[in-house]
């Protein structure tokens, strides 16, 4: 329960406020520069799922963050006999992005993306737009995978 007050929800808000605030101050079709040529903040709405892939699926998107906030607040609030703080920070991100984007998805119609960093790199030029929810998720499935990796040695480090 700590991971969800002391992780989630802060993250939770942030994600929010933040997106409200670009609702409010950034119209879709005037980027703020931050950063000029590298970073911009951006208001574009977002129908389908990592890097604007399969748009204009909202519902199924609706259905499917539905489900995975039930199974991961389970699984983060399900009494184990050994704790480990790689699985716990991980399932607390991704309650904290999966809840982020649903919020957006029942409430616009549509997840607020508003972060575009231009890597002057090919694929990366600019990288696709994306939230503090979704970087949440990232990071979630980075630290499952140091989790995953920690697990198949039997090296687990425990949490209170």
């Amino acid at each position: 329960m700590r991971w969800i007050i002391f992780l989630s929800l802060p993250l939770y808000a942030l994600d929010q406020l933040t997106k409200r605030w670009i609702l409010q101050h950034i119209d879709p079709e005037s980027p703020r520069k931050v950063i000029p040529n590298w970073f911009n903040l951006v208001n574009v709405p977002n129908t389908g799922a990592a890097f604007g892939s399969f748009q204009n699926n909202n519902l199924f998107f609706v259905a499917l963050s539905s489900i995975a906030l039930i199974a991961v607040a389970s699984l983060l609030l399900r009494k184990r006999s050994r704790k480990d703080a790689w699985r716990d920070v991980s399932l607390a991100l991704l309650l904290a992005g999966v809840l982020g984007n649903l919020t957006d998805r029942l409430s616009y119609g549509h997840v607020v993306d508003f972060l575009l960093f231009d890597l002057h790199v090919p694929l990366a030029h600019p990288w696709p737009a994306f939230n503090v929810a979704d970087s949440c998720i990232c990071i979630a499935v980075f630290c499952f995978i140091i989790y995953s990796l920690r697990s198949n040695k039997g090296v687990a480090p425990t949490a209170e």
